[in-house]
């Protein structure tokens, strides 16, 4: 560029220096010959052609062409080509992921074939690990880093369900088919008996509570209390990094526990702005379900077990009430992105739409998802950051009426299960059958309640940064999250029983949550010497989280067209209920700090330690110390291994460390009381001695690539101790009545052995193939607990107030405790048990003679993938499965019974000519409802196709077809092995429960994405 600055005289004036003047004619004609002059320079565009490759001569397609200093450019198609036009004198940049940039000067050229070299940087993965990030080989513990390349596909509400059997030592269950369900997330195992199991998960920096705002539900409203984490987008997610061991966690400290997943989202990127779009449409139908009797069936039964009830029990009809309650249901989702910025200043937009309907009729999720996030940088140095995040998310929910809480009279699914078959469920088009108020009609049940949850979830962050030297830098976060929940319940019970025609009830529940964290770092990443390298981080963390509740019910209403919950005034006031209530303090202050040194790029060491104090413990323990150290040896650095054509990468880690867990209820350390009407009374006593539940774990692991890294893999071995559990007492008589918070005696253990392995079985100019699997296998085992505690709350008829799982000395958690089933009596066609003596008959009392039987947890977890290229065709295939436990089917035991007959429909399984069993034979808790879990689950398959680009406005479109659910191999009889019917009791958890559940669906999906 030419610079030249003009000083201006009048007429005739000559400069000072001589210099001769001009006039305002010669001025213009010299601007006029330099627009000419530069004009013709620039405007002599080349048309330009050429094909960009790798450094194996592969066509990049997608690859970024842009003309430097203009937002001018294109990009390559499917088989690498492009064409462009550029001034001559400009210069051409080839961009792409995992490419270095490369700059070509155009000059007198008209075809230019690039070669894009690999972006080694680029190439070597980082993975989160709280607080900061590290490269993967510099990694010294447990840890897993998952892109979205390896994520599930299909309807996912929640980012867990990305995981599900894509890592070993980690399980997720989905325990409903209800859109927005809950899942069971655990890492490694149960190691909890009364605190909380579940991991915690961070979203870019901000530690989740892992809580909802949406009110509960109850009394043959939806229980589910639905998943936590519903409100992100899935499709805002970069990466989803696992952290396993307590070397990796103790920097979480007290919420280490149970693993750490840090969730990191999509971020804006230099460049002219770009949209991409997503968007996907598709139908879910039923999985399975429990075999019942067909009308035929049903007849032929009734016949055998009671001919006398033949004419009463036939009504000549052939209905499939399941399939009326249920429906192919309608999905689509659609999702947008905008990025852009310069290297001072980026910035991400996204927006998404979610409609799912369920499978049960009048069940729906519609979820609305916005955020935004942007990055910059200040002063002339760039050393001042300002990182910006926010978040918001509408969900809405219509829950169908399955409270998995109910007695005999049941919930829609085992009213259309039970439903004679040959009985009509509608009088006419107008009007539904009536029973009785015990035997109810499906159908009445769902247009007789309605139960909607509204909740609205904002993120946001500000993060200022400044890099005080170019080793050292100083960060703040603060970050505020605010739920708030509303859900609206009517229940017209004159439809159900024309006798309660005017005992109608609603409610209305609100609720919010706030949480507020301030973090302050100081990291520091420096190069000691050419061979040591010393990389830090030390910190102050503040966490404070609030939450509150009201409630208003009302009864006694006849139903005139209006919802009650409008008018809830109109209730007889003796019946109306109102309830409220704001969680005590519960603050988190925190110290930490980290130091990692690795030299020679061959020895690493971390070692860890984070100061805990927290408002739910008693005074004398509020704080707690959470250290951890770890070793790794990078083997393939060493002289024998550099340069190996068979070992590429071997890496040996040895840690060990301790962590926390104070997931209980706030307050619990010191006196708490109760209100009632007019009165106050205490419920819990405190404890200045309660401290915190430990965890301490041993891990040993090697990681591994051969033969240039076409196959790699790890394998872990860990061992895990819990003590000092965290439990609520009933205080023993003669002492006051109410409960305390105690630190139990005795410890949990958790042993296992992690395997993962990818291969690629074929690579070449048209084919890839990759293979990869994970196996996990878990023991655990309690000991030195003195007595047993009880849960996992069994429900139906005749099995009020029974509990079927115990923690105890000897077993593992959640072991069943039942009867012993031994068969049916050939003679009276009644159950026989085994009795503690050994004696085998109908005269066992099984409520008496009970024995530890199996366990609920999986001792082996396995996941497989395959993907495989054919040009621009795709397919990917997961599966997942559990093996080595054993489920309750409440269902069965107190649903399907053949004590059902006649007025009821029963299992098919329980039709058996063998033996007649008595119709007066009762269920009892025992093993014969207890039925392996083992399963092996095709949770998605995705087809895809690569378009490419169309014209110059779509870039990169691909078109997927995606089959979740598929189907299960296994020989589990009820809905779906991967189940879990909350039983817990007194606030202990259950594991393992199948009663009535919301079933699962298997769905197809139709996807396009492209840019713009």
């Amino acid at each position: 560029m030419m610079n030249f600055s003009l000083r201006l005289f009048r007429p005739g004036e000559r400069s000072a220096k001589g210099r001769m003047s001009f006039g305002m004619k010669g001025l213009g004609a010299l601007i006029l010959f330099c627009t000419f002059f530069l004009g013709q320079a620039y405007a002599q565009d080349i048309s330009l052609k050429g094909k960009v490759t790798d450094s194996k001569g592969n066509a990049l397609p997608g690859v970024s062409i842009t003309i430097k200093g203009t937002s001018k450019g294109t990009s390559t198609d499917m088989e690498g080509g492009y064409a462009i036009s550029a001034p001559s004198a400009s210069t051409l940049a080839f961009s792409f992921i995992g490419f270095t940039t490369k700059e070509v000067t155009v000059g007198s050229q008209t075809t230019i074939d690039v070669v894009l070299a690999d972006d080694v940087k680029a190439l070597e993965e980082v993975v989160v690990i709280g607080y900061g990030a590290v490269k993967k080989k510099d990694v010294t513990g447990s840890v897993v880093s998952l892109q979205p390349k390896d994520f599930n596909k299909g309807v996912i509400t929640a980012p867990d369900q990305l995981i599900q059997g894509r890592t070993p030592g980690v399980m997720v269950i989905n325990n409903t088919g209800q859109p927005g369900g809950a899942t069971t997330v655990r890492i490694r195992g149960n190691s909890s008996i009364r605190a909380g199991n579940n991991p915690l998960f961070v979203l870019d920096g901000i530690p989740l509570s892992g809580s909802s705002a949406r009110p509960g539900g109850s009394g043959g409203f939806g229980s589910d209390g639905g998943n936590p984490l519903a409100y992100l987008n899935p499709n805002d997610i970069a990466s989803m990094d696992i952290l396993k061991d307590a070397s990796a966690t103790a920097i979480y400290g007290s919420r280490g526990a149970n693993g750490v997943v840090i969730i990191t989202t999509k971020r804006g990127a230099s460049g002219a702005p770009t949209v991409s779009i997503n968007a996907s449409t598709g139908v879910s139908s039923l999985l399975r379900k429990p075999e019942v009797l067909n009308a035929d069936e049903f007849r032929e039964a009734v016949q055998y077990y009671a001919p006398n009830d033949v004419k009463g029990a036939d009504f000549g009809g052939n209905v499939n009430a399941f399939d009326e309650i249920t429906r192919v249901a309608p999905v689509q989702n659609y999702s947008m992105a905008i990025t852009g910025g310069t290297d001072n200043g980026k910035y991400r937009v996204s927006a998404g739409y979610m409609d799912q309907k369920g499978i049960i009729e009048t069940s729906r999720l519609k979820k609305y998802t916005a955020s935004i996030n942007s990055s910059f940088r200040f002063l002339e140095s760039k050393k001042l950051g300002l990182d910006f995040n926010v978040l918001f998310t509408q969900t809405n929910e219509n829950l169908a009426p399955i409270d998995v809480g109910v007695g005999f009279t049941g919930n829609v699914i085992s009213q259309a299960l039970t439903w004679n078959p040959t009985r009509p469920l509608r009088v006419n088009a107008d009007s539904l059958t009536y029973v009785s108020p015990t035997t109810i009609n499906p159908l009445t049940s769902l247009k007789a309640y309605k139960d909607i949850a509204i909740v609205n979830t904002t993120v946001a962050s500000i993060a200022p940064s400044y890099k005080i030297t170019n080793d050292l830098e100083y960060k703040l976060v603060y970050s505020i999250t605010r739920q708030t929940g509303t859900r609206k319940g009517r229940y017209i019970a004159g439809l159900v029983d024309p006798a309660q025609i005017r005992n109608g009830f609603a409610f209305i529940g609100n609720n919010s949550e706030t949480n507020q964290q301030l973090t302050q770092t100081l990291s520091y990443n420096k190069d000691i010497s050419p061979s040591l390298n010393l990389n830090a981080v030390a910190g102050y963390e503040f966490l404070d989280y609030a939450n509150s509740w009201n409630s208003l019910s009302g009864s006694g209403f006849t139903y005139v067209g209006l919802d009650f919950y409008d008018y809830l005034n109109y209730s007889v006031a003796s019946n109306r209920g109102i309830n409220s209530f704001k969680s005590p303090t519960n603050q988190l202050q925190s110290v930490f700090v980290r130091v990692g040194l690795n030299y020679l790029d061959k020895y690493l060491f971390t070692g860890t330690v984070r100061r805990d104090g927290s408002t739910k413990f008693g005074e004398n323990n509020k704080y707690a110390n959470f250290p951890a150290v770890a070793l790794a040896w990078n083997i393939s650095n060493e002289p024998f291994l550099k340069g190996n054509s068979t070992v590429n990468n071997l890496k040996l880690r040895l840690g060990w460390g301790k962590t926390g867990n104070r997931e209980f209820d706030s307050g619990a350390s010191r006196d708490r009381y109760v209100f009632g009407t007019q009165s106050i009374s205490q419920a819990n006593f405190g404890n200045p001695d309660l401290k915190w539940e430990t965890s301490e774990t041993f891990n040993g692991g090697i990681d591994f690539g051969l033969f240039q890294s076409r196959i790699v893999g790890s394998i872990d071995v860990f061992n895990k101790k819990t003590t000092d559990g965290l439990f609520e007492r009933t205080l023993a008589q003669p002492a006051p009545s109410g409960k305390i918070w105690v630190n139990l005696d005795g410890e949990v253990v958790n042993k296992g052995v992690e395997v993962a392995l990818t291969g690629t079985v074929l690579e070449n100019k048209d084919w890839t193939w990759n293979i990869s699997a994970n196996a996990t296998y878990l023991k655990n085992s309690v000991s030195g607990l003195p007595g047993f505690y009880e849960t996992a709350a069994l429900r139906g008829q005749g099995f009020s107030g029974v509990l079927g799982q115990r923690m105890v000395s000897g077993q593992p958690l959640n072991v069943w405790y039942l009867a012993k089933f031994a068969g049916l009596d050939p003679t009276t066609g009644t159950s026989m048990y085994e009795g503690a003596d050994g004696q085998v008959g109908t005269s066992v009392d099984p409520a008496q003679n009970k024995f530890y039987v199996h366990s609920p947890n999986p001792k082996y977890l396995l996941g497989f993938s395959t993907d495989v290229t054919y040009k621009k065709f795709s397919a990917v295939v997961n599966m997942n499965g559990a093996f080595g436990h054993y489920l309750f089917n409440n269902t069965f035991a107190t649903v399907l019974g053949i004590n059902n007959l006649s007025t009821k429909n029963i299992a098919k399984d329980f039709f058996n000519k063998d033996i007649k069993e008595a119709t007066s034979n009762s269920a009892a808790p025992s093993t014969r409802y207890l039925e392996k879990g083992d399963y092996m689950k095709m949770s998605n398959v995705t087809l895809s196709y690569r378009v490419g680009n169309i014209g110059k406005a779509f870039k990169n479109l691909n078109i997927s077809l995606t089959g979740q659910n598929l189907f299960v191999l296994t020989g589990y009889k009820g809905f779906d092995p991967e189940v879990n019917t909350d039983g817990s009791s007194g606030g202990i958890p259950s594991l393992g429960i199948e009663y009535i559940p919301y079933p699962s669906a298997r769905t197809f999906l139709l996807g396009v994405n492209f840019s713009l």
